[in-house]
């Protein structure tokens, strides 16, 4: 499959193919950080959301055996990638057994991910809770257990709102790069106002015991609860909807990502999500003067994702350097068929998938 199609900018590489075989194509320890969100799979095969009709979508394994082992394949090539030291996260949730109303089960998806992380190297630092309101979400996903009329009939049957989390990885090693923050957090991202009174101090340039702006940011992203995360604020989606298989379109939200980037790198780093979707990961990374590598499987995300990274035009943005891989480019290993990041995207020419082993590694998700 290799990539069937690519867009470049000065800060970004965006890959429509199977994200496996493209991790490969990458040098050793040149990316920075990741972040991406992938399929939630359910204990008896499949996913909670079925993103395609792909069999390279992990969202369609048959078994979690086998979602397990190519999920492992993107996780030992994230390693290989990771520069020593620096940190991988992955967004996910426990999963519902079932959505009957009498007394469903859930499906401990971050513990299965915390232990194939630990199983090929990495080490596993935090868990963040990130909130999520419980009316939306039984109004987006019509689960029976968060509905009132199952507390006013039985309400040993009722749920809630089950947060999502950002489980943090660490590759071992020292770090060469130290991610440091000289002067500080001087921005926050959040739905929270900064108090007035602690606006004098940002960007203060004295000791960091003094400042005061900087330590009330620490303190909301320090907290294992993320609480004013704003659910709302994602990338346009609806164009990627494809109503021949698409039954879930829902980015990750903008404040997880450039919060995480904010945290755990530098400007001018690599960011790196072998789960695309709409591009939101790329995007966050881009629009906080960073770089971003993005692979996705599917054509019509991987699309919007290219119409979505237009947007990304900053200061600090256009103030980055050219994209440089330091080794040889995945693009080399294209059938021609690249796209710049002003004109719209050749439509690719899906070529019919194997049902080989590898050929099962996927890289859908919109989550």
């Amino acid at each position: 499959m290799a990539v069937i199609d690519q867009a470049q900018g000065d800060n970004f590489m965006l890959y429509n193919g199977d994200s496996a075989e493209v991790m490969q194509s990458l040098p050793d320890g040149r990316v920075d950080f990741s972040i991406y969100s992938p399929p939630f799979a359910q204990p008896g095969g499949g996913a909670l959301y079925h993103y395609s009709s792909s069999p390279r979508d992990l969202s369609n394994a048959r078994t979690f055996d086998e979602f397990l082992t190519h999920y492992g394949v993107i996780v030992r090539e994230l390693y290989r990638l990771t520069k020593p030291g620096r940190m991988t996260a992955v967004h996910c949730a426990d999963v519902p057994t079932g959505n009957t109303g009498k007394g469903d089960g859930l499906f401990d998806l971050p513990g299965e991910i915390i232990r194939l992380h630990e199983s090929l190297g990495f080490r596993y630092s935090a868990r963040f809770a990130i909130w999520k309101e419980p009316l939306a979400v039984r109004t987006r996903t019509m689960a029976k257990n968060l509905a009132h009329k199952t507390v006013v009939s039985d309400s040993s049957f009722a749920g809630n709102a089950g947060a999502d989390y950002l489980l943090l990885f660490r590759r071992e090693g020292d770090s060469v790069d130290p991610v440091t923050h000289e002067h500080g957090f001087t921005s926050y991202v959040g739905a929270r106002e900064i108090p007035r009174e602690l606006l004098p101090y940002k960007g203060w340039t004295g000791k960091q015991t003094g400042n005061r702006y900087s330590h009330w940011i620490w303190r909301q992203y320090a907290s294992s609860f993320w609480d004013d995360i704003r659910l709302d604020r994602v990338l346009p989606y609806r164009e990627a909807r494809d109503a021949e298989d698409e039954k879930h379109v829902h980015p990750l939200q903008l404040d997880v990502i450039e919060r995480a980037v904010a945290l755990w790198t530098n400007p001018g780093d690599v960011v790196m999500t072998p789960f695309m979707g709409v591009g939101s990961e790329v995007y966050g990374a881009v629009s906080s003067g960073r770089k971003g590598i993005g692979c996705e499987l599917k054509a019509s995300y991987y699309r919007q994702a290219v119409k979505n990274l237009a947007l990304a035009k900053s200061e600090a943005v256009e103030k980055q350097v050219g994209f440089d891989f330091g080794g040889d480019s995945p693009s080399e290993t294209m059938d021609d068929a690249e796209t710049s990041e002003d004109a719209a995207p050749a439509a690719p020419v899906e070529k019919p998938a194997k049902r080989t082993r590898k050929a099962r590694v996927a890289t859908t998700s919109a989550e």
